[in-house]
């Protein structure tokens, strides 16, 4: 169980290291954990991206708390949480020491130009890879359910918070509906 602990540590330190986003690094841990490591199968994996985009506050942090704990308990959600804060909190630490440095280099102003593609690829990674499950599903009411979140977050000002109210209400509806229609045939 130490040895899972400190693999987790190791990784998810690496990954936060290298991807720059909460979002970007969810495939990055995917790959990671389920094509490398196979701890989890596709599946599992999915359920926990979704399970952590549900909770409050960084998804990176959610995650990787999750997935830790999935597989070490308690020991490897912290080690696995240390992991992804400890790289962010070293760089702020680092550019607020050289704020002035970085602030005004141009070779730093190329650098994170170039990385806002490499981020761009990784978020697509992501979105491609929640949109295969509901592929799977392969149901008319999910696709619809995906073009009617989209619209609501690129077309209204109001928060996503709303739109989770809306689909949480949607989806408990449609379980008791089917619930019902289940109790009718039998």
């Amino acid at each position: 169980m130490l040895k899972k602990a400190f693999l987790l540590f190791i990784n998810t330190f690496s990954i936060s290291m290298t991807a720059n986003s909460g979002y970007a690094m969810l495939g990055v841990i995917k790959n990671r954990f389920v094509d490398k490591y196979q701890w989890f199968t596709k599946e599992e994996m999915e359920d926990y991206i979704a399970l952590a985009q549900s909770c409050p506050g960084p998804i990176a942090c959610s995650s990787s708390m999750i997935i830790g704990y999935q597989s070490s308990g308690i020991l490897g959600a912290l080690a696995a949480v240390l992991g992804v804060i400890l790289p962010p909190f070293l760089m702020m630490a680092l550019v607020t020491y050289f704020y002035t440095f970085i602030s005004t280099n141009a070779y730093v102003r190329i650098f994170i130009t170039g990385m806002q593609a490499g981020v761009c690829a990784m978020l697509l990674d992501v979105v491609l890879g929640l949109f295969g499950g509901v592929v799977k599903m392969n149901r008319p009411f999910y696709y619809i359910m995906v073009v009617l979140s989209f619209l609501y977050v690129r077309l209204t000002p109001y928060s996503i918070f709303f739109l989770a109210l809306i689909c949480i209400g949607i989806a408990v509806l449609k379980t008791l509906l089917f619930k019902k229609e289940t109790e009718e045939k039998a």
